[in-house]
Formats: C-alpha cells, sequence, structure tokens
C-alpha cells in the first residue's frame, strides 16, 4: 500500500480534481479500515469516496483502493484501479508495485505481466529526459533535510517541547539545513525551478523543502521563482500555497490558506491567524488542497469553519 506522508515539515503535493469533503472523509474512512485489516471495507469506502467526487480520485487512493481489493482476493476490481492510474495518470512506480505484498495475489492473473509492462513503459517515457546526477545529488539532500526532522516527534513526546534534547535537535537541523541551501541555491540559480520531467516529483519536492525551511529572506527571493513554476506547470499550485503563507506570516500579515501551525508551551497546535477565514476553504480547493477542518486533524485539533 501507499501513503501520501503528512509531516510537520514536510507536506506531500496534491493535484486539484475538484474534491469535496465528503471525499476526504471517506478516504480517511477507507484508510482506517485497512489498518484494521478490515479489507472488504476498505475497499467499498474508497468506491464511495470516488463516487462522491464524480468518480475522480487521487492515483495513490486507487493504489490503496486496488490494495485493498487485492486483499480480498477480488482481482476484477483490483486491476481495473490499477490499469485506471495506469493508463489514465501514467502511474510509473514500477519498483514499488512489484515488491508491493498487498498484491502478491495478483502475480498469477494473466493481467499482471502487461500491466507491468505498461508501467515500465511509463517509467521508461518518464525518466527520458531526466538529469540522473542532478536527481541522485536532489534525493542526498532530500534525505537530509529529512533524517533529523523526523526525530522531533519522538523527541519531544520523550522529552518536550522545550526540553535540552529538542533544543539540541533543531541546532543540528539549522546546520544541516544551511548546507542544503547552498547546494539547492546553487542549482537553481544555474538552472532555475525544474519540473518533474527533468528531476522527478521528489527533486522538485526537495526544491520546496529546502527553501521552505530557509529564512524569510530567501523565501522572498525565490517566491517568483517558485510562482512562475507553477505558472509553467513545473511546480504545484498547492506547495506554493504552504510558501505564501509562512512568509505572510514572516512579514507580519494573516496567512492566506491556513497551512502554518503554531504551538503554545505546552506543545498544543493552533491555526495562525487567516484572512478572510470565512473563505479559507474555497481558497484551499482552487489549490488542491484539502479541506482546513481535515488538514489540521493531523495536530489533534479540532476546528470548525466560522459560519457566514
Amino acid at each position: 500500500m501507499k501513503y501520501l506522508l503528512l509531516l510537520l515539515f514536510c507536506i506531500a503535493s496534491f493535484i486539484a480534481l475538484g474534491q469535496t469533503k465528503e471525499y476526504f472523509l471517506l478516504v480517511k474512512k477507507a484508510d482506517s479500515l485497512y489498518k484494521l485489516k478490515d479489507f472488504a471495507s476498505s475497499a467499498s469506502a474508497y468506491t464511495l469516496a470516488f463516487k462522491a467526487n464524480n468518480w475522480k480520485g487521487f492515483s495513490d487512493d486507487r493504489y490503496n483502493a486496488a490494495c485493498s481489493w487485492a486483499l480480498t482476493n477480488n482481482a476484477d476490481s483490483s486491476f481495473f484501479q490499477l490499469y485506471r492510474i495506469a493508463t489514465k495518470a501514467d502511474y510509473s512506480d514500477y519498483d514499488h508495485i512489484i515488491s508491493d505484498k498487498d498484491l502478491i495475489s495478483l502475480h498469477e492473473d494473466k493481467r499482471w505481466l502487461p500491466l507491468l509492462e505498461l508501467i515500465k513503459a511509463n517509467k521508461k517515457k518518464e525518466e527520458i529526459n531526466y538529469n540522473k546526477p542532478l536527481i541522485q545529488a536532489l534525493d542526498s539532500i532530500f534525505d537530509s533535510d529529512q533524517k533529523y526532522r523526523k526525530m522531533l516527534k519522538g523527541v519531544e513526546k520523550q522529552f518536550g517541547l522545550n526540553s535540552k534534547q529538542m533544543d539540541s535537535l533543531w541546532k543540528i537541523i539549522e546546520v544541516q539545513d544551511s548546507v542544503n541551501l547552498l547546494k539547492v541555491t546553487s542549482i537553481l540559480d544555474k538552472y532555475g525551478w525544474l519540473g518533474p520531467d527533468v528531476i522527478g516529483w521528489q527533486g522538485g519536492t526537495t526544491l520546496f523543502l529546502v527553501i521552505q525551511h530557509s529564512n524569510l529572506q530567501v523565501q522572498e527571493k525565490y517566491l517568483p521563482v517558485m510562482r512562475e513554476a507553477v505558472r509553467v506547470g513545473n511546480m504545484d499550485a498547492a506547495s506554493l500555497a504552504l510558501l505564501e503563507d509562512r512568509i505572510a506570516l514572516g512579514q507580519g500579515k494573516k496567512q492566506i490558506y491556513g497551512s502554518q501551525i503554531q504551538k503554545n508551551e505546552k506543545g498544543e497546535g493552533s491555526i495562525a491567524p487567516i484572512e478572510d477565514e470565512i473563505n479559507v476553504n474555497e481558497r484551499r480547493k482552487a489549490v488542491g488542497l484539502e479541506p482546513l477542518e481535515e488538514y489540521v486533524k493531523t495536530w489533534n485539533i479540532d476546528y470548525k469553519l466560522p459560519k457566514k
């Protein structure tokens, strides 16, 4: 099964497809049922999610639905989802699908090998213009950006938000961020904001993360570059929205999309002030972000949109 990781410092990008709140609720229900090993109910919940969204869905959600169907030995429904993302969304993660244990029941089916050939062709087509040395460099930067940030939650839980251990960890992160920033700005100044056809989606995510984790001056410098990247399709609008929010708060303004969470001394999260809060979900939907009520549940925040 594939998951979109939603971390405090690493927000996965979304593709805008006119999502509904019901869609996200049903997808989360399907995910929960999968974790409970109620695969039949999970698969049914995914179907209801797609139905609620005019039969549209994210590729990762369709992949996960295929996994749930495969685990109930419903090969027809599983292959339907897999062939759909392979033909309609050019799904290309060949290495993942061949090693996914959820799909073992499909391996002897006559449709399996043709599916793999289709995915392999997608992968070959996707990588034809790849700058592989640059991708390798960006992969290394990504790993170093995330390595210590993945420790934050555990250290905070064990020692507390304002502990010496947290301070030490943040100092390590700040040093690594400085090193990564030098590397990324060198790439940006030489090549500009490259698209996924050259550096892959993770390469673009790496560029975004390093700029997102830099200081306000650097963020402001590269904001026009990122806006242009969104305009020409080299970057997704959802990621740009996160940076727009961070810059707005850094400038002493209110955020636009509600993406930035602040914590008090007890470690309790709250949403930083939002401009025109009553219409925030309309703006989030326009850039492919889920409703704010769902987004903030990651921080155990119970949010209700103000009434008009």
